[in-house]
């Protein structure tokens, strides 16, 4: 396997230490990677603020074609990165093809956005616009989950915009970022694009660092505060994408054999390590048994193993303390719900664990109250609809969920009463990369893509002209 480097100003560079990267499937290192000190930070941000001024004067259109051909880039290397992916993050080798192509369409897709000059008043007085600038350097701090279509949706809109970037991916799944540079800087001016790993150390110098003009974090709501303020000594702007507990309500008029198996896709992608993911489950009385039985199905027809095997369906968990936080939970579960499914870690190398499905759980219980981030989903029986709203919106977090039903329109009254930044009905993590996204509550601040997200990187600058 060709090395891996960090990229500062244009070059690729070896970290001052380094560090082992661990296949989740096996629990053993199968790379090494870079780690950089406080100084190539340093020497990061020093090359993004030095390439600023010369990139943000380009015009868009130019830039527009640079991040174009990154995605061509991307597309170029598909198998090579899938690969990769799979191998850090644990995925199978299908859902990592699909996110690495899908990060070459969410680059073209962002970087077709516009944000022109907006006319505010036009009179006999006097014109007023609304123009767009840059603000400077951005941090993107990206998590291990989805380490390559969570990056691109950072540094697409950075980038048009005219900033300039840093990112540091999770240090649990710094390799795929890595060669993500790699292509970057075949198509970006020295500097533009910057990369630097670490083993979560570097985090807060990178989020005070001075000369640092926003950050753009998704992660866990925790460390979210902890980026909140640290940039706060010099008021960045902060985009934060954070944890979720996202409800499912399931209406009364529903076929469980048809809306099963969604509610079980919707919980179970990525082995349940997606922060949109379904994360309670709530079914009228009169479905309760029915969707039970056919969740519990699902879970045990499950094929879990290496994400490198043709017929795996569920990879592990990406890191071992996540492994090791998820099994606590679920010994502590036992005591609170019954489990129909599942419910133990799995004797062996790697960091597996079968979907779980929880059934007569109280509101209370950890596995309710708390992101799991795991494949391990507790099943709530409501009797009224309002009671099954208010028992959704009990809840720190608001990032999504889901309503079903077998009437569309009776779903919709539903979803607009649910606390959170966006809604599905009948359906499940569909995003347009054109219409923004954004978390309710303490699941988010700010919005990502569409022209709501590409402004985020963007400085509203207002001019009076007298006539």
């Amino acid at each position: 396997m060709k090395e891996f480097n960090l990229l500062i100003n244009g070059r690729p560079t070896p970290g001052a230490l380094t560090m082992n990267v661990i296949n989740p499937a096996t629990g053993e290192a199968f790379a090494v990677s870079p780690r950089a000190d406080a100084k190539q930070l340093d020497a990061a941000v020093q090359a993004a603020k030095t390439a600023f001024p010369a990139w943000s004067r380009l015009n868009v259109a130019v830039r527009r074609a640079k991040i174009m051909a990154i995605a061509d880039g991307v597309e170029g290397r598909l198998d090579e990165l899938a690969r990769l992916l799979t191998a850090e993050q644990g995925k199978p080798l299908r859902d990592a093809m699909g996110e690495i192509g899908g990060a070459a369409a969410i680059l073209r897709v962002l970087a077709s956005l516009e944000l022109p000059d907006k006319v505010l008043l036009d009179d006999a007085k006097e014109k007023i616009i609304e123009h767009r600038t840059p603000l400077g350097v951005v941090a993107a701090i990206t998590p291990w989950n989805f380490p390559m279509s969570i990056l691109v949706i950072k540094v697409a809109p950075a980038l048009l915009a005219g900033n300039t970037v840093v990112a540091k991916p999770a240090p649990t799944t710094p390799l795929t970022t890595l060669r993500f540079a790699e292509i970057c800087n075949e198509h970006l001016p020295p500097g533009v694009f910057n990369v630097i790993t670490d083993q979560n150390d570097l985090g807060a110098l990178l989020t005070r660092h001075p000369d640092v003009a926003k950050v753009s974090f998704t992660g866990s709501t925790a460390t979210g505060k902890k980026v909140m303020e640290s940039a706060a000594g010099s008021l960045k702007r902060v985009t934060l994408e954070l944890g979720g507990n996202d409800a499912a309500i399931v209406l009364d008029d529903v076929d469980p054999k048809i809306i099963a198996p969604k509610l079980f896709a919707g919980a179970m992608q990525n082995s349940g390590q997606v922060c949109l993911a379904i994360k309670r489950i709530y079914v009228h009385e009169s479905q309760y048994e029915s969707i039970c039985g056919e969740l519990a199905e699902l879970a045990d027809a499950a094929v879990v193993g290496n994400g490198m095997h043709d017929d795996t369906q569920y990879g592990p968990l990406q890191n071992k303390s996540q492994f090791e936080k998820v099994g606590a939970l679920m010994e502590q579960t036992h005591g609170d719900g019954r489990f129909i499914a599942g419910g133990r870690v799995t004797d062996g190398p790697g960091y597996f664990i079968r979907p779980s499905i929880v059934r007569d759980i109280s509101d209370g219980a950890r596995l309710v109250r708390e992101e799991q981030f795991g494949p391990v989903v507790p099943v709530l029986r409501y009797r009224g609809i309002d009671e099954a709203v208010a028992r959704a919106n009990d809840t720190t977090y608001g990032l999504g969920g889901t309503v079903w039903s077998a009437d569309p329109e009776r779903a919709l009254e539903v979803a607009m009463k649910v606390d959170s930044g966006i809604m599905w009905v009948n359906q499940h993590m569909n995003f347009h990369m054109d219409v923004p996204a954004g978390g309710a509550k303490q699941s988010g601040i700010g919005a990502e893509l569409g022209l709501e997200g590409l402004a985020e990187f963007s400085q509203s600058h207002i001019v009076y002209v007298a006539k």
